[in-house]
């Protein structure tokens, strides 16, 4: 497994080829609860596309992991300090972008791996895969494995599936795994747990999560959370990678 931004040129050139998958993290800039970093949902991204990584390269799949994008579209969390959003168009052009780049380079097969939740920054990254639908000696195909699909989501935990997973016991677990350094424990130690019933209420129309009653950008319950389970399902999200790459693109295994 390679991260990219560490290779030299001529290295990036002996691992980006016809039958590498290229692993872009994605993630947001925002708030996550009195007790997470506003980099959580990179963190996450970062470290499913890493461990996905490793899982294709042990069984004979060159693999190399993105910069990630540290920005997407994040309306959720307007009126908190420090969240920074893409216009949809922007994101929806920069993920092109770097697709036809990896395209010009040879690279045939991209994966988003996606950490941030929200509706509308979802769609798009279905629709950018929705573009690049057939890989071909001149094009790359994009695969989005969405997490927020019921195949997916049944194999993340009961919290993750109601909806009221932001900055909760869900995320909290992870980045414990992933970087406790960015998890404040005395902010999480004290935070009860808040049901929101967010997914009705962004049936209903709701756009923020002030509106749907998580005033500390928290819901869920974040002070159960624990590296040991965030391990879990750092398992089951680099799983969900590596069975959709060997699904969409069973001859890289041969």
């Amino acid at each position: 497994m390679s991260d990219l931004a560490a290779q030299t040129w001529p290295e990036a050139a002996s691992v980006l080829h016809e039958r590498t998958v290229a692993i872009l993290p994605i993630g947001s800039t925002e708030p996550h609860g009195p007790h997470l970093a506003l980099d959580t949902d990179v963190t996450i991204a970062q470290a499913q596309a890493r461990r996905a990584a490793q899982k294709l390269e042990s069984l004979g799949v060159t693999a190399v992991v993105l910069p990630p994008l540290s920005y997407g579209l994040t309306r959720y969390t307007d009126g908190f300090a420090g969240t920074i959003s893409l216009q949809p168009g922007t994101l929806w052009a920069c993920l092109e972008d770097i697709v036809i780049a990896l395209e010009q380079q040879g690279v045939r097969q991209v994966v988003f791996s996606n950490a941030h939740l929200e509706p509308a920054h979802v769609r798009i990254l279905r629709g950018v895969a929705g573009d690049h639908p057939t890989r071909g000696p001149y094009k790359a195909q994009v695969l989005f494995p969405d997490n927020t699909r019921r195949r997916w989501a049944q194999t993340l935990g009961e919290e993750f599936q109601s909806g009221d997973c932001h900055a909760g016991r869900y995320e909290s677990s992870l980045v414990l795994a992933a970087d406790p350094s960015h998890v404040r424990e005395t902010e999480r130690a004290q935070l009860i747990p808040l049901r929101i019933d967010l997914i009705d209420k962004m049936a209903a129309g709701v756009t923020s999560f002030r509106a749907a009653g998580a005033d500390r950008a928290y819901c869920g319950d974040p002070a159960r959370a624990s590296a040991r389970e965030g391990q879990a399902l750092l398992e089951s999200l680099a799983d969900m990678v590596v069975t959709s790459v060997r699904e969409t693109w069973p001859d890289l295994f041969a």
